[in-house]
């Protein structure tokens, strides 16, 4: 069963952060990390099942970049919600408020 991917647009925006913050230090570094993002989608779509961090969220990470997206699944209408995308090596205080 396929699982269709929401991500609101304060997610938008910490990717886009991710990828502005990549992109001074790299040509190749943003191309990789929406790559990577893909990926996480896809892994998503098929199997969002992965272990929850916290009530009923769970996270997954994202390949070879230092950053998790938090999320929730909705069995009802089967939609994987994105809450954030968050830099591992960020105070965990300063983690949004999921």
């Amino acid at each position: 069963m396929a699982y269709k991917i929401i991500v609101s647009p304060r997610v938008q925006k910490e990717i886009e952060n991710a990828i502005d913050y990549y992109a001074l230090y790299s040509v190749d570094a943003p191309l990789n990390f929406i790559t990577a993002l893909k990926e996480a989608y896809a892994t998503l779509e098929t199997n969002p099942f992965y272990r929850i961090r916290y009530k009923n969220i769970r996270a997954v990470r994202i390949r070879k970049f230092p950053y998790l997206l938090y999320f929730i699944i909705s069995d009802d209408n089967n939609t994987v919600r994105v809450l954030s995308c968050f830099h591992n090596k960020r105070n965990p205080n300063k983690r949004p408020g999921l």
